[in-house]
């Protein structure tokens, strides 16, 4: 036989519980869909949460990478184009030499030259000093995420390139022995010259390709974060959906237990 209570609406108990987790579950819906991201707080995934603020924490690391080596390029390529100039300008000089080494130039057109000579010499020792190429100097660029130094860095040593490391220092062209010592200094000077351009060459190639690597490493960083970070917006849609109708079914449960209470009333009658 039924019984039939008001002072426990078991009925309505039952209704108000469940009443209870479900604005939960809804509001996580919508904070959900409103933010984007799936953990928008620790307890929604700890260990998610820590996981990706790993690979947050390396896109971060890299893009900053990337900066760093796109300012060593700068570098390199003022220096470049300083060591590009002056290896022009020791053409020069390797042409007002062999001309004075001819056994038909003229004294007083050795002394032309060699004012020419002259004045080249000090605009590669200019060039060399604006371009911060005057001493032998190390070349660091920090651009990856990995712990080790080895790994995380572009390095290596660019030549000084003056006229003394050139080893065209004192050389005069004015008689025909001079220029021929001259000559021969500067096929020297070319091979040094060679060897610096060959070590920024070498720098900026490495640079180039660390940058492609980085920015491989931050699309798939970020990938891997959006996985465990970003909500899943179909899925969220279906529980907004979800939730929403077990709110609404749950108030009127709760309405028609209320009512079935209320019944109890007929039997005073």
């Amino acid at each position: 036989m039924a019984s039939f209570s008001v002072v426990s609406n078991i009925a309505s108990a039952n209704a108000q519980a469940n009443l209870t987790g479900t604005p939960l579950g809804l509001n996580r819906a919508l904070n959900r869909l409103s933010s984007g991201f799936r953990i928008n707080t620790a307890g929604d995934d700890a260990a998610g949460l820590a996981v990706a603020n790993t690979y947050r924490k390396d896109v971060a690391i890299v893009n900053q990478g990337i900066r760093n080596a796109n300012d060593g390029l700068s570098t390199l390529q003022i220096k470049d184009g300083a060591a590009n100039n002056i290896s022009t300008l020791i053409d020069r000089l390797a042409t007002l030499a062999t001309q004075s080494a001819s056994g038909s130039t003229t004294a007083s057109s050795r002394v032309t030259l060699d004012q020419e000579f002259q004045d080249v010499l000090a605009e590669i020792q200019r060039e060399s000093n604006v371009a911060s190429l005057t001493t032998n100097t190390g070349f660091s660029v920090f651009i990856s995420a990995e712990t080790t130094t080895a790994n995380g860095v572009v390095a290596g040593t660019i030549s000084a390139v003056t006229t003394t490391t050139l080893k065209l220092n004192g050389h005069v062209i004015t008689s025909q022995a001079l220029a021929q010592s001259a000559v021969a200094a500067i096929a020297s000077a070319v091979t040094v010259l060679g060897s610096a351009q060959g070590t920024l060459g070498t720098l900026q190639n490495r640079l180039q390709f660390a940058i492609s690597l980085a920015q491989t490493q931050v699309v798939n960083n970020r990938a891997a974060e959006s996985r465990i970070r970003d909500a899943n917006v179909a899925e969220e849609s279906a529980n907004l959906t979800r939730y929403n109708i077990l709110s609404q079914s749950g108030i009127a449960a709760l309405v028609q237990a209320n009512q079935q209470s209320s019944a109890v009333l007929s039997l005073l009658r």
